[in-house]
């Protein structure tokens, strides 16, 4: 009952999505660093097909880092593989702060083929070893 009066649940609360949201920014941060997440500026990711269009991410706040790792965040939530058409924006307000604003295409991408050999081995009998 003391909790009602004082708050006591949703500051715990509070203090439950903080670490779940930095965890969240945490695990994308180490998925793009690692190059397991493309994020790309081009329509299209070389070398990889585009299995299926999710559509529209976006991430927003005062700081840089925070609005690229929600918006790397979010596509990792619905599923994605990589992050298409990325762009970005900067608000400047008169009391000399930032917003940014970042977005792109969450995609889910054909999985690899494994490579081909560049020769093909060729089996060689005892009889073309002798001449």
């Amino acid at each position: 009952m003391l909790s009602f009066f004082t708050g006591g649940d949703k500051k715990a609360r509070g203090r439950h999505e903080e670490l779940k949201k930095g965890a969240r920014l945490k695990n994308a941060k180490e998925l793009f660093f690692s190059g397991k997440f493309p994020v790309v500026t081009t329509p299209v990711l070389d070398g990889r097909k585009i299995r299926k269009v999710l559509g529209l991410v976006s991430g927003r706040g005062f700081d840089s880092e925070c609005a690229f790792y929600g918006l790397t965040a979010s596509a990792l939530d619905i599923g994605a593989d990589a992050i298409i058409g990325y762009q970005e924006n900067v608000a400047f307000h008169p009391d000399g702060s930032r917003y940014f604003s970042c977005y792109g295409t969450a995609v889910i991408l054909e999985r690899e083929q494994p490579a081909q050999a560049a020769t093909t081995r060729k089996t060689v009998g005892a009889k073309s070893l002798m001449h």
